[in-house]
């Protein structure tokens, strides 16, 4: 569908936010706490972004979007080129990163643009009375988006800035003394992070010490990964409904084999972090290197993210 860019309000000098409202008379669809959208922009690339604002706000998404210094052509297209009164083709919200809304107390910990997803679940959770706090931390208290939008809710934020503290946050630290402070016990309590893979890591690792088994990340970039040695040889992949059988060699990727084949598969990020291209998996072993799938959803191999993933075995049946 097509949306109308109403407002775009620099946030920083690196950050800008971006109002979207309906093309006609056809309202948005309704979005949850940790949907993204898809964009398709001008250039060809699709990307995906976070919903920032309320998500009982009805009739407009907001987003926040860093330039980042590495951009293929996203992030730097849209600081560069976007402007106000423009349609952009976009996706209906879908979410990988999903508000539960059943425990005692919610901490979100935020690494600088990784913000955005935060925010609208801080909106969810102020709007059901619910108990939470925030860790926000950035490079600098300059480079932090979004301070005043974090800091509305009736919520307790720690802000972290790495520039003033001569270091990155010690989140082991900051979340078992949140945890201790409320005499909270691993069930009462769920924790949610997006920020820049160093800290998503250290956050992982801090939640497997202090054994929180309610832990959840959203990257923004995926990580890097390697297939497995059993994917570097040739596999044979049978497409159910095309009624196609096509072979994937070492030499490509199980996306490019099948877009050779013309297999129309729909892919935004093509890293494995936006959950675009979810395919159903009929038989197989498919080598998971995504980053939206869980380690639960992966041993069940009913799902695969076909932009990046591979096959263990001889044989992959997919629902294509």
């Amino acid at each position: 569908m097509l949306a109308l860019v109403k407002t775009i309000r620099f946030e920083t000098d690196e950050v800008i936010s971006i109002e979207l409202i309906s093309n006609d008379t056809t309202p948005l669809p309704s979005f949850a706490a940790g949907d993204h959208i898809d964009i398709k922009l001008p250039n060809g690339l699709n990307k995906s972004y976070s919903l920032m604002n309320n998500p009982a706000e009805m009739g407009r998404y907001v987003l926040g979007i860093l330039k980042d210094p590495s951009s293929k052509g996203g992030s730097k297209w849209i600081h560069e080129h976007l402007r106000v009164g423009m349609r952009l083709d976009i996706s209906a919200p879908s979410n990988n990163f999903p508000l539960q809304e059943r425990f005692q107390h919610t901490i979100l910990v935020a690494g600088g643009i990784g913000v955005t997803p935060l925010l609208a679940m801080a909106h969810r959770l102020h709007g059901l009375k619910a108990s939470f706090e925030i860790i926000y931390a950035a490079k600098s208290k300059g480079s932090a988006a979004f301070q005043d939008e974090v800091a509305q809710f009736s919520a307790p934020v720690h802000w972290h800035f790495d520039d003033v503290n001569a270091s990155p946050p010690d989140l082991q630290h900051l979340i078992e003394e949140r945890i201790k402070n409320r005499s909270l016990s691993s069930d009462d309590c769920q924790l949610y992070a997006c920020g820049p893979e160093p800290m998503l890591n250290a956050f992982l690792t801090a939640c497997d010490h202090l054994k929180l088994q309610h832990a959840y990340i959203e990257r923004f970039k995926a990580p890097e990964a390697q297939a497995s040695l059993e994917t570097k040889t040739t596999y044979t992949v049978a497409l159910k409904r095309s009624n196609k059988t096509i072979e994937v060699t070492p030499e490509m990727t199980l996306l490019q084999a099948l877009r050779l084949n013309d297999i129309d598969v729909v892919t935004s990020c093509e890293e494995g972090v936006c959950g675009a291209c979810e395919t159903r998996v009929i038989s197989g072993q498919p080598d998971h290197l995504d980053s939206v799938l869980s380690d639960q959803e992966r041993s069940k191999n009913t799902v695969m993210m076909v932009c990046v993933s591979g096959c263990h075995s001889p044989l992959l049946e997919l629902d294509l």
